[in-house]
């Protein structure tokens, strides 16, 4: 990992993952998102990092989405 990279990760939470395959969904589709250049994702606690630059949080809740998750409301 980058300093770039440490300086641009996002956390987000995602909602309904259970398994193995859950967590590969949404890893696979993050991954497409244009400048996104590393996915974290934790299935024990529900916790998505996201780094890269030039990406959204709608390009994630859409990518998230697409897996047939949701992310949790920010607080």
């Amino acid at each position: 990992m980058t300093v770039n990279e440490t300086r641009n990760a996002h956390t987000y939470e995602v909602q309904g993952m259970t398994c193995d395959h859950c967590r590969a969904a949404v890893d696979e589709e993050v991954r497409e998102i244009a400048g996104v250049t590393g996915v974290d994702v934790d299935l024990a606690s529900g916790r998505l990092e996201v780094r890269g630059t030039g990406f959204t949080d709608a390009d994630v809740a859409r990518a998230v989405a697409e897996a047939g998750y949701r992310l949790a409301e920010r607080r």
